[in-house]
């Protein structure tokens, strides 16, 4: 771990908190697992997510203890470590006892203590982590002036996706301090990957990548091809565009179409990016939440996938682009729960097949997870108001670096009143001219889309 250099810092302790849950042993990854760790590779990262928040008023730390060992006992992910085996394997371990260590950082009187807290985050989320000997959660409390103010959590995102942490946010609000942990109803991953090796797991596995298969024989071929451009120094780029505009027209069509943002999002991506290759049909892997399968609504567990989003959009209007993408991303959600080793070795042969290395990198995630639908006491704007909002949009470069992504990877991400989205690629496969017209091509097709619908979806 990196130490914590803050002047700042007036002491830090360590409490040993110990833990014990239902379930022990050794299983495959599941699925959700898998195709996370096979990201995780490719990037080379553990990829750490977390906060560092202010804490409720009068919380103690006492408290905190509690509600640590309450998580640990009662969610396995919180206490696996991964194994190599000799086999090439990599395999969960679920203990079911343990010790987690929560620190307590005291923060001098003319300090900062959200500065602090901060710090403390960046340093675990900076820090290497050890995939066999560690516990995937790193948590401190800040105090200042004999008060906790801040709370610091930071899991391995193999413990949970998005949605399954909003699980956990619910569960430790709703608990019972004077009961054990109890156990889940949902599937925990080992669970998962039991019956993802039964009969019943392997007709969804074999009817997804018969979908998955007849979508890779209809890409196009040469996808990305960077523009042209030789790869840039540092390689990978990342950029951001917030727009009060955007979020405007998705209103005006979310109230139009009778629908919430997210699958008019997806719509407005698939077109711009059509516009930004050239290429038709427009094929993108969209993070799948999963949650509307059998036992996994109610998991704190990793079961988002990717679904193979292919759709054809020349010859049409946006506003039938976008109602062809909506049709195609429901096909694709239904696929989305495959074996991610099976499907590797599916692209492998298919590629053979077409004669030529399949590149399916370009991926696509709404992370918003309770703001997909305008509230409902959102105004809907008209166009004027829409077009002076126009100005206010803004884009800019956000990193340069050499630590690997992804070909292209686009993220929508919470925000209030405005559509926020980032952008991450390698510009040996896309250039940063088309991640910019990328983003400003969004905020164009969504304007069309809203007051222009007859206009072509794809240009020449």
């Amino acid at each position: 771990m990196l130490p914590l250099r803050s002047d700042d810092v007036l002491a830090t302790t360590r409490i040993v908190v110990p833990f014990e849950g239902d379930g022990e042993g050794v299983e495959d990854l599941s699925w959700g697992q898998l195709e996370l760790w096979q990201g995780m590779r490719r990037r080379n990262t553990w990829m750490p997510v977390g906060y560092a928040l202010p804490a409720e008023p009068g919380t103690t730390v006492a408290d905190v203890v509690a509600e640590l060992r309450f998580a640990m006992g009662r969610y396995q992910p919180m206490r696996t470590r991964l194994r190599f085996d000799p086999d090439g394997r990599t395999r969960q371990v679920v203990s079911r006892r343990g010790e987690v260590t929560l620190e307590v950082v005291d923060v001098r009187d003319d300090g900062d203590p959200a500065e602090v807290a901060e710090q403390v985050r960046r340093r675990y989320w900076d820090s290497d982590y050890d995939f066999v000997e560690q516990w995937p959660v790193r948590a401190a409390v800040v105090r200042h002036r004999g008060l906790l103010t801040h709370r610091v959590m930071v899991l391995c995102h193999l413990v949970t996706d998005g949605f399954g942490a909003l699980v956990m946010l619910r569960e430790l609000s709703e608990r019972d301090p004077h009961t054990g942990p109890g156990t889940p109803v949902a599937m925990q991953p080992v669970q998962q990957a039991r019956w993802q090796r039964s009969p019943a797991g392997r007709r969804q596995c074999d009817a997804a990548l018969r979908y998955w298969e007849q979508a890779l024989h209809s890409m196009p071929a040469g996808r990305f091809t960077g523009g042209g451009a030789a790869a840039q120094q540092p390689r990978h780029w990342s950029a951001r565009l917030t727009s009060r505009a955007m979020y405007g027209a998705l209103l005006v069509l979310a109230a139009r179409l009778n629908s919430d943002t997210s699958p008019l999002l997806l719509g407005v991506f698939a077109t711009a990016w059509g516009r930004v290759t050239g290429k038709d049909p427009v094929v993108a892997r969209v993070v799948v939440n999963n949650r509307f399968r059998p036992g996994l609504g109610e998991s704190v567990s990793q079961v988002a996938q990717t679904g193979l989003l292919v759709a054809e959009l020349a010859g049409l209007s946006v506003d039938a682009a976008l109602d062809r993408v909506r049709r195609r991303a429901i096909v694709a959600y239904k696929h989305a729960y495959y074996d991610p080793e099976r499907l590797e070795a599916l692209v492998r042969r298919v590629g053979r097949e077409r004669g030529e290395e399949l590149d399916i990198g370009c991926f696509y995630s709404d992370r918003r997870l309770i703001e997909r639908d305008p509230s409902v006491d959102a105004p809907v704007p008209d166009e004027r108001e829409v077009r002076a909002a126009l100005p206010e949009t803004t884009f800019r470069w956000e990193s340069k670096g050499d630590e690997a992504s992804e070909r292209l990877f686009v993220f929508i991400n919470p925000a209030d009143g405005v559509t926020d989205i980032n952008i991450f690629g390698d510009t040996a496969y896309v250039s940063p001219a088309q991640m910019e017209a990328c983003l400003r091509g969004m905020e164009a097709v969504a304007l069309e889309a809203a007051f222009q619908p007859t206009a072509a979806a794809l240009t020449a």
